[in-house]
């Protein structure tokens, strides 16, 4: 499999250093608007970099992602950018005639009159209303297959496949203890993202009602997470599993909360209430004269870059998918779960946690594409995939999951 991966950020840097492992990988073209960046994911690779090529690229431009994809004569195109570019890279691989999978789907637009009531564009929208055209091109195009989403979908099939008959309530789970030494305020992943999902309005689902929003960190509630992480408040944050479950899936209530903690939702109302939170560019003054930047990306810029941080980084992070209901006439409640120490990360990959977490699961899926073990055409979510051949895998690449009964 040749493959052009487009971002060379702290998840496009660990998907090259575990792609690198694989033998499944033909060729990697690492590709970034900033060369360095991609040429320092490959460099650091050493004796293992022989498959791999770095290539500046503009994401938002098409015909520039057409004629890489084309040089390096790809078959998929794998988006590790932020969401701002998944609808120019998910064009682009369907105009070129190549596979595409990515960890985080189209934005959402709120509702312009009720935002906190109903749903107005929803995540992954814009990609859904292609899929015909994937169709009748006979290409894939991988959705939400990060970790969240991702991994947590993969356990939401598995879950219905094998461990429940009817299922009352799903609900992605998401905390962690992870500290960054010498700072106050470091997020361990993209704020842009992170702005994005949890100051939008939060999407819940249910089978009487369908789809519908509340007002951002609504319904909090204390999770008990495994293996030493402990108890963490968890909020209502919007996500592309509620809009991807309800697809595939039968459950009565579809839900994400994310342990985001009192000071952390503190700076991100702030944020807001500032208006710092907003893409759209504003004119700076200052004596070198006139600018036009993004609130978002200021703040992205003034914070540290999340890939950086693993050698301050301590503790764990945990991925996981609650599901409640029934089995053979008897309740049944189950958490399936995915930790990952950091000082393990680091040790074993240079990569802290957060990001390897995220990277993994789309080198895992692109070897069972490879393989032939998961395909199709249209636009798909991980719901669609066979779960076990994922799961086995995991285990093969070092990451194994569990279970926990509640």
């Amino acid at each position: 499999m040749r493959v052009l991966l487009v971002g060379a950020g702290g998840v496009g840097t660990a998907i090259t250093r575990i792609a690198a492992r694989r033998r499944f990988l033909e060729h990697m073209t690492v590709a970034d608007h900033d060369r360095s960046r991609a040429e320092s994911a490959v460099a650091t690779l050493g004796e293992r970099g022989d498959r791999f090529a770095a290539l500046r690229l503009d994401a938002s431009d098409p015909a520039a992602v057409r004629a890489a994809l084309a040089e390096h004569r790809c078959d998929v195109l794998l988006n590790a950018t932020d969401p701002r570019f998944v609808m120019p890279l998910f064009e682009a691989a369907l105009a070129e005639g190549v596979h595409y999978l990515d960890m985080a789907m189209s934005l959402s637009r709120p509702h312009p009159s009720r935002p906190y009531e109903e749903c107005g564009v929803k995540l992954g929208d814009e990609q859904f209303e292609r899929s015909a055209d994937w169709e009748a091109a006979g290409r894939l195009a991988l959705v939400g297959m990060g970790v969240e989403p991702g991994l947590s979908d993969v356990f939401a099939r598995y879950a219905s496949d094998e461990l429940f008959d009817e299922i009352d309530e799903l609900g992605i789970r998401d905390g962690a203890d992870l500290t960054v030494e010498g700072y106050d305020f470091a997020p361990s992943f993209s704020i842009w993202t992170t702005i994005e999902e949890c100051l939008n309005p939060p999407v819940v689902y249910e089978e009487e009602r369908g789809w519908f929003t509340t007002a951002p960190f609504s319904e909090p509630e204390v999770f008990d997470f495994p293996e030493g992480i402990g108890p963490v408040e968890c909020v209502n944050v919007e996500h592309e599993e509620v809009l991807l479950v309800p697809r595939w899936l039968k459950a009565r209530r579809v839900t994400f909360k994310y342990g985001l903690g009192d000071e952390f939702i503190g700076v991100l109302r702030t944020l807001h209430k500032l208006g710092l939170d907003r893409t759209a560019p504003v004119t700076v003054r200052s004596g070198l004269g006139e600018a036009e930047v993004s609130p978002r990306d200021v703040v992205a810029a003034c914070l540290p870059d999340p890939a950086g941080l693993g050698e301050r980084m301590r503790g764990k992070t945990c991925a996981g998918t609650w599901v409640k209901g029934s089995k053979d006439g008897r309740p049944r409640e189950v958490y399936l779960y995915h930790v990952v120490d950091n000082q393990w990360s680091m040790r074993e990959y240079g990569s802290q946690a957060v990001v390897w977490q995220t990277a993994i699961n789309p080198v895992a899926a692109l070897e069972l594409v490879a393989r032939g073990t998961w395909g199709g055409s249209g636009v798909l979510g991980p719901e669609a995939m066979p779960p076990r051949p994922f799961l086995d895998l995991l285990g093969e690449y070092g990451a194994p999951w569990g279970i926990r009964e509640q």
